[in-house]
């Protein structure tokens, strides 16, 4: 799928791509989802399918966090108050360690709530505020949504599988 470059189609594939990963995640057995197999979001690291959707989560309630403090005319402290963007590997361990009392199910239904919630804050703002002005630095905020919302979705989706099929899941 193209990058988004309107707000339809920044919807369409936050919508397309999170309904593909949901289908990843129907059939895999709860009690495999603590298990630390998928290649982690830092080098040499590894992270459970439950890692995985506390990162999504932890990006998507970033997302929603950055925009109230715009919308609020707040300093934004990107990407997080004290992380650097040369330290994601970093912010994906406090990630996990937030959401690391939910179990599969809880997170689901996390992840879900803050998909809704994100394609609420995209329905509320006009094209123009979207693609057509920058939001940080060079990029637009409709950029700075699908950086973490639709990708990620897409490429955890691809973890998901290439881990399925060392397992033989279906």
């Amino acid at each position: 799928m193209a990058v988004p470059q309107t707000k339809e189609e920044l919807q369409k594939a936050i919508t397309i791509n999170f309904e593909k990963l949901q289908n990843e995640l129907m059939n895999i057995p709860e009690e495999l989802t603590t298990i630390e197999e998928l290649e982690g979001h830092s080098k040499g690291t590894l992270m459970s399918i439950n890692n995985l959707l506390a990162y999504l989560i932890g990006w998507g309630a970033l997302v929603l966090k950055w925009s109230k403090k715009k919308d609020n005319n707040e300093l934004v402290d990107f990407p997080e108050t004290n992380y650097k963007w040369n330290e994601l590997g970093k912010l994906a361990q406090k990630f996990y360690k937030d959401y690391k009392n939910d179990d599969f199910t809880i997170l689901k239904k996390k992840l879900e709530k803050t998909v809704q919630q994100i394609l609420e804050l995209i329905e509320n703002k006009s094209n123009e505020e979207l693609y057509e002005t920058n939001w940080y630095e060079k990029w637009t905020l409709g950029r700075m949504i699908q950086f973490n919302t639709s990708s990620p979705y897409t490429n955890a989706r691809g973890r998901i599988r290439k881990w399925k099929k060392q397992r033989n899941l279906k």
